[in-house]
């Protein structure tokens, strides 16, 4: 009931209960039984300046912040709930039962409430731990990244509006506020989530001052600053204020300075909210809803991030960890060890529509100088890798439903891999870490540093207008230096093509003459020629004509050649009147042997003559299987030039190809 004399009289709420038991069950043990007296608890300052969550003795109330002994006395005197108990001689039991508007204000009034609500020995009402039909199998079953079914879009409007609600007053007329688009306990509770989110900012400076005082409401809306006990702390508040059950749950974390592997000890250092919808426990973390602390600079960046909103709890185990395991709302459990050597998938890995990824551990050892990783995802998603912060040392190929990446460490020891995915945006973000332990590094498997991933050709390489390659694999073995690849390119597409090796400089001018291009209708073909054994990275970039930027990585190969008599000279310099279309029969090597005669065969296309031009000028002739042919003496002369005269009325020939002379 609700009591009003005048304007400045206290409103009182008020919950009658009426017992039914007998006289004799009056000082009957609580409705769960298995369950232990309820241990309210509050944060403490630790030297890392997160709270630890620490357990009061006796009947301390939970308040979400920080009691000390000095006062503990009196917060329990003005906020326990005062009970007033009757009896009648039929043994009726009534208990009128007195709470604060801050502690237990309206809430009480709605039934849902009342299923989520034990009474402890006091008579107090509390929120019930979780049970059976709150626990969700694990692992993942891939349902839903949701503890609930959830249409995103049935928010929008919604999330529109609370984004923009400000502070005009205190924390109840902000709720108020908040809730005027809300029609029910999950819109109430979306409206409160998203208005934390994109309000408060989490307070770097704060975490890290040792004995910090918790964060009270009120400061929190003043400065719109807190740490992740007071963003618990608050996100709790506002949902008792909505009328929706939460509690603030601690543990340990896997967030800022988290390090692979380590393990968890002492004080806990987080703290989350679990909020009863539907008849199930949910599990949020608001603090990680709101964004992130960049580990260079720890400076905070709000950056909205919807995983940690009503998470399935099978993947919020895997970076939160709850003082009591009922709180993990799984089936079995985990436990501590498990969650410290569990692999640590980032939020990102599952808003990227990642679905699994192997090996399952945080730690990676290799077998003979080589790590393996693949991951599975939901759509085909452009991937990349660091080691210890560079893109070497390994071989990244593309699939439909995800990638594998074969590693080599350059050497023993232990080293940081980081596995990035694109996703639904035009930014890769990181999705997994490991530990990479080598014993042993194999020499012989060193890759070229230019070799950019992906390597071979893939979906992505479709999409680009690359399809059907003669090697679809993303290596190349040669075993006298030479090969021939080739593509479809779709039409109005241009190709280009560089080759890097580690073994010898190849400068910007010769990276490209080492490649001899042609295209024979819709196909494009690729000649190469290795200067000498070893392993090269051939890059494969295409353009569209009309476009007017630059040439776009797509794909690289990787050429092998054992052979160690190997040493092939470039092919000869092209110039822009070279057609894509043209080819190029003999001779295929740039340099020419000096004082010998040189037959010459090409295939132009569009032109009216062609001659030959050293020391003199020899003509070709054209022959009726459509072959520009002839001879040049190369006696005299230090360079060669093929020249054609594109139209029969024009008086100037252009250069077309360039080769050497040895000298004498």
């Amino acid at each position: 009931m609700e009591r009003r004399k005048d304007g400045n009289a206290v409103a009182i709420d008020m919950l009658l209960i009426v017992h039914s038991d007998p006289r004799r069950a009056a000082h009957a043990a609580p409705s769960d039984p298995g369950a232990p007296p309820p241990q309210p608890a509050g944060f403490q300052g630790v030297g890392n300046g997160i709270r630890r969550w620490q357990k009061f003795k006796g009947n301390d109330l939970h308040d979400g912040k920080t009691v000390g002994r000095e006062n503990l006395a009196q917060k329990l005197h003005l906020q326990q709930t005062q009970v007033i108990t009757s009896q009648d001689s039929q043994g009726t039991q009534l208990t009128v039962e007195v709470h604060p508007r801050d502690a237990t204000p309206q809430l009480l009034k709605k039934f849902s409430l009342a299923k989520c609500l034990q009474g402890d020995r006091n008579g107090n009402s509390r929120p019930r731990q979780p049970g059976g039909k709150d626990a969700h199998a694990y692992p993942w079953n891939r349902s839903s990244l949701k503890s609930m079914a959830l249409d995103l879009q049935q928010f929008e409007k919604l999330d529109a509006y609370a984004s923009q609600v400000t502070v005009k007053s205190g924390l109840d007329e902000l709720v108020s506020d908040l809730l005027q688009e809300a029609h029910s306990d999950l819109e109430r509770v979306r409206a409160i989530w998203i208005w934390v989110c994109y309000h408060i900012e989490y307070d770097v400076a704060a975490a890290q001052e040792k004995d910090r005082q918790a964060f009270k409401p009120a400061d929190i809306l003043r400065t719109q600053k807190t740490n992740c006990d007071g963003y618990a702390g608050l996100f709790e508040k506002m949902c008792r204020i909505a009328g929706v059950p939460c509690v603030t749950v601690p543990g340990y974390s896997k967030g800022f300075g988290y390090q692979t592997g380590q393990s968890f000890s002492g004080e806990f250092d987080h703290a989350w909210n679990a909020v009863y919808l539907e008849g199930r426990w949910h599990l949020v973390d608001s603090t990680w809803g709101s964004g992130l602390v960049d580990t260079a600079t720890s400076k905070f960046t709000f950056l909205y991030n919807e995983f940690y909103f009503l998470t399935h709890p099978a993947l919020f185990i895997e970076d939160h960890f709850p003082d009591n395991k009922n709180w993990q709302l799984l089936k079995p459990p985990q436990s501590l060890r498990q969650f410290e050597n569990n692999m640590y998938r980032k939020s990102e890995f599952y808003n990227k529509g990642m679905l699994s990824a192997h090996p399952e551990t945080s730690e990676i050892r290799t077998v003979n100088g080589k790590a393996t990783v693949t991951v599975e995802s939901g759509a085909p998603t452009p991937f990349m890798f660091m080691l210890n912060g560079k893109q070497e040392h390994g071989l990244l190929t593309l699939r439909r439903n995800g990638m594998r990446l074969e590693v080599y460490p350059p050497a023993v020891g232990t080293h940081k891999l980081q596995i990035f995915a694109k996703g639904g945006s035009d930014v890769y973000s990181s999705v997994l870490e490991y530990t990479l332990r080598c014993s042993c590094a194999d020499a012989g498997a060193r890759l070229p540093a230019e070799l950019h991933q992906p390597v071979g050709p893939s979906w992505f390489s479709e999409q680009m207008g690359i399809a059907k390659p003669s090697h679809p694999g993303p290596v190349v073995h040669t075993s006298d230096g030479r090969c021939c690849l080739s593509f479809g390119v779709d039409e109005g597409v241009s190709v280009l093509a560089s080759l890097h090796g580690d073994d010898g400089p190849l400068t910007e001018e010769t990276q490209r003459r080492y490649i001899f291009q042609t295209r024979r209708e819709k196909r494009t073909e690729l000649k190469v020629q290795l200067p000498h054994a070893g392993k090269f990275a051939l890059k494969i970039f295409v353009k569209k004509r009309q476009d007017a930027g630059n040439y776009v990585f797509v794909f690289s190969y990787l050429l092998c050649c054992p052979n160690a008599k190997v040493s092939w000279p470039m092919f000869p310099e092209s110039f822009g009147n070279w057609g894509p279309d043209n080819e190029l029969l003999e001779p295929l090597s740039g340099v020419l042997p000096a004082n010998r005669n040189v037959p010459f065969k090409l295939k132009l296309h569009g032109v009216a003559k062609a001659l030959v031009r050293g020391q003199d000028t020899w003509p070709l002739t054209l022959s009726r299987e459509g072959y520009w042919e002839g001879s040049c003496s190369t006696a005299g002369c230090q360079e060669v030039y093929v020249m054609v005269l594109e139209n029969a009325n024009h008086n100037f020939y252009s250069y077309i190809l360039k080769y050497k002379v040895n000298a004498q």
